[in-house]
């Protein structure tokens, strides 16, 4: 049996039934006061912090702006999800500025209330697993840019980004170009087909997503404390450590980080078009070979007409040969009879040489078809394909 994880909660109310239940789950130790304490000290060794918004919005912010200040600089990162009830957008705007990884409506079923839980420890355990390789990788990366302009660096993605062949390559390129500029982003691409958040890690927060869904319509730039959100049509970048006491930079990075958005949009739309033509051609193939089958079935039955027919004239002039001697007629009216008669099998014999031909020609459009799909795959495949179509013109 695996060791729960030990979850640290702050509520008012110790016995509230989602709390108490939230203990079959995980080793929860339930606090409604610190005392004055250290917060962080309190947290130690625990996988999470629970905070129940019955101990009131002001202590929340208290709670969370101390955690802050004990943390400092030092980039420990706790992980902390608020259950409140039915929060909406303004307050998780404001939880998740001060912090916070998660907000969860205390209404939801249990079993969706503990998913959303294990997710935020889950996000934080892969972060740290993270950690030392995304720092070398870093380092390595500043190294390779520290002589590198902001225009160099935009030209640069914006050429290697034709080289992308899905979102994930999109993404990383990006996060690669903004360490440039040193920017802590969350990454939001909407393509056709699928929806992308992404972060450097390739892990994004749920409340992040919804944050950057909600705010994706508010304009190119929104702005909330030391964030802002960027948006261009497809795409929405969430820029976390803005230089807000540096106009300068805070105006060049928006400017330059833009352009690379623009051309992120670019290659989002290539991408959708890429993915549709390939549907398309699929569809024409799928289309083709019915059309193949068809035409097969109508040459089939066909000959079976055409050879039914003969049988019936055959069988009229057998019969007709048959019964003329007992039909009492003159020798000129037998004559015009038989004249009758050969003649309809002369036609008969006529129309029946026209079907061969029709016969040959859709055994023609067969094999040409047969053709197709068999060179399909050949590099020569479209030299083959405008030849082809000369001859049928």
């Amino acid at each position: 049996m695996s060791r729960k994880q030990q979850v640290l909660v702050w509520t008012a109310e110790q016995q509230a039934s989602v709390i108490s239940k939230l203990s079959e789950r995980f080793d929860i130790e339930a606090k409604n006061s610190f005392l004055g304490g250290s917060v962080l000290s309190a947290l130690e060794e625990k996988a999470l912090l629970l905070v129940d918004s019955s101990i009131g919005l002001e202590e929340l912010i208290g709670l969370l702006d101390q955690l802050r200040q004990e943390i400092g600089d030092d980039g420990v990162h706790v992980p902390i999800v608020v259950l409140a009830m039915q929060p909406d957008a303004e307050l998780r705007q404001l939880l998740f500025d001060k912090g916070v990884d998660d907000v969860v409506s205390n209404d939801l079923p249990y079993d969706e209330i503990v998913t959303r839980i294990d997710k935020s420890i889950f996000h934080c355990i892969a972060t740290s697993q993270l950690q030392s390789r995304l720092k070398m990788a870093n380092e390595m990366a500043f190294m390779a840019m520290a002589d590198t302009s902001d225009l160099g660096v935009n030209v640069h993605f914006l050429l290697d980004s034709n080289d992308c062949t899905n979102l994930d390559q999109l993404g990383q390129l990006l996060f690669q170009a903004l360490k440039s500029y040193g920017l802590i982003c969350s990454l939001q691409m909407r393509s056709r087909y699928d929806t992308k958040n992404m972060e450097p890690t390739g892990l994004m927060k749920d409340l992040e997503a919804q944050l950057i869904t909600e705010l994706k319509d508010k304009g190119r730039y929104y702005d909330f404390g030391r964030r802002s959100v960027m948006n261009y049509d497809q795409v929405s970048l969430l820029v976390k450590n803005m230089p807000v006491n540096d106009s300068k930079k805070y105006g060049a990075i928006k400017d330059n980080v833009f352009s690379l958005l623009q051309g992120v949009n670019a290659r989002i739309i290539a991408l959708d078009n890429l993915r549709s033509l390939e549907d398309e051609r699929e569809l024409m193939e799928l289309l083709a070979k019915r059309m193949q089958e068809i035409f097969v079935d109508i040459d089939e039955s066909y000959k079976e007409l055409v050879k039914n027919i003969a049988t019936v004239v055959d069988r009229m002039a057998e019969q007709v040969d048959a019964s003329i001697m007992s039909l009492g007629l003159t020798e000129m009216q037998e004559q015009t009879l038989e004249r009758i008669f050969e003649d309809g099998i002369a036609e008969t014999s006529r129309l029946f040489g026209d079907g061969l031909k029709m016969d040959d020609n859709l055994t023609l459009i067969i094999g040409k078809m047969n053709a197709i799909f068999e060179f399909k795959d050949r590099p020569d495949f479209y030299r083959y394909l405008e030849k082809l179509k000369e001859k049928i013109h």
